[in-house]
């Protein structure tokens, strides 16, 4: 039988991508009829060598995980090149943010914390959870669409802050900082939270990685998922990387078994599987590429260009309006960018997909800003 959300579900707007069921019910089709562009996942996962993990692990459902994720922090410790005991896993970066949150709120809190705008809605919800002051950090748009930057320095704050929390590549802009640009905030700031989670999409000699500054600074937490580059979003896999002494205090704060036994060994089997990220890094700037030449053939359409796996888009005509258009016509499913405010119905975001894929986004935007 073939499910089809009901009506009422598609009233309820989502304030992340990847909502299949509300689109679903827009659309009146099944969710696994839908291209979804909202979600930046990797469209090549999930590697086969993960789900053959997850299939051996099966017989360990029966059991509880290893309390202390002694295989798993090995793994993931091997792949950056840091001691164990500076490796936390958790369920999801959203998770780890939670705790992040937490700590910053343990400390000066009153003084705030600084955050990069427009942000991921996540980042604001663990703040305001602890009560940690927000002092918004606005990001130019227009430096970035006018002069096509990728990798740039910033002008960063000058106030001395409890906390900063920034995501690079950045999201939703594709904005790529370099490690120069963001040492001095390490000098700066009581605590440093750097969101990584689409750092994975670029090669290693690209990557502006602070996570060769964690034994120079204890300040630093730098957030890492799994979930986007290996296509593993239902699982829930992260981790932080960061001094073992906060994270131990993460540790105490929160429930046992965090991760479950198939996430575990899917994270092992994924850090390790240099073919995949290999195929991924040769196949994503083509694509990309291609995906913002045809968008900027659109005249109603602005897009920004981005290191990461999506690209952000400035529109003429409205965003929630497209994505509606969209959706009943052809069954795509773009992100409004609605829950920045900054950037409300003048923007949508959308995945990096297959070039086919891609090709049919690019078809139907042409028909439905023509309409």
């Amino acid at each position: 039988m073939t499910f089809i959300p009901s009506a009422p579900t598609a009233s309820i707007r989502p304030v992340h991508g990847g909502n299949l069921v509300w689109a679903a019910a827009i659309a009146n089709c099944s969710p696994d009829s839908l291209i979804d562009f909202s979600a930046s996942i990797n469209p090549l996962g999930p590697p086969e060598s993960v789900v053959l993990a997850m299939a051996e692990a099966l017989g360990q459902l029966r059991h509880y995980p290893d309390p202390d994720y002694v295989a798993l922090r090995r793994a993931l410790a091997s792949y950056h090149q840091v001691p164990a005991d500076w490796v936390l896993p958790g369920n999801g970066a959203a998770e780890l943010l939670t705790w992040a949150a937490r700590d910053l709120a343990e400390g000066p809190a009153a003084v705030g914390c600084h955050l990069l705008t427009p942000a991921f809605g996540d980042y604001g919800r663990a703040l305001s959870a602890f009560g940690v002051p927000i002092q918004p950090w606005p990001l130019s748009l227009e430096e970035i669409a006018e002069h096509g930057t990728v990798q740039s320095a910033i002008s960063w704050p000058n106030a001395e802050s409890a906390g900063i929390l920034i995501n690079n590549p950045h999201n939703p802009t594709g904005r790529l900082f370099s490690i120069d640009s963001l040492k001095p905030l390490l000098d700066r700031a009581g605590a440093v939270i750097v969101d990584e989670a689409f750092m994975d999409f670029l090669p290693p000699d690209e990557q502006q990685s602070l996570v060769g500054e964690l034994d120079r600074y204890s300040n630093l937490v730098v957030l890492r998922s799994l979930t986007k580059f290996y296509t593993l979003p239902g699982l829930r896999i992260g981790y932080a990387l960061g001094h073992p002494d906060r994270l131990r205090r993460w540790q105490r704060w929160r429930d046992p078994w965090p991760v479950n036994a198939l996430a575990a060994a899917a994270a092992i089997a994924a850090v390790q599987d240099k073919s995949f990220q290999t195929r991924t890094w040769d196949w994503l700037p083509p694509v990309r590429t291609a995906l913002l030449e045809g968008l900027q053939a659109i005249p109603e359409l602005r897009p920004l260009v981005g290191a990461a796996n999506f690209l952000l888009v400035k529109t003429t005509i409205p965003a929630p309006i497209l994505q509606e258009k969209l959706l009943r016509s052809h069954h795509v499913l773009i992100r409004d960018c609605l829950s920045f405010p900054e950037l409300g119905a003048d923007y949508f975001r959308v995945a990096v997909r297959t070039a086919d894929e891609n090709e049919r986004l690019l078809t139907a935007l042409g028909q439905a800003v023509a309409v």
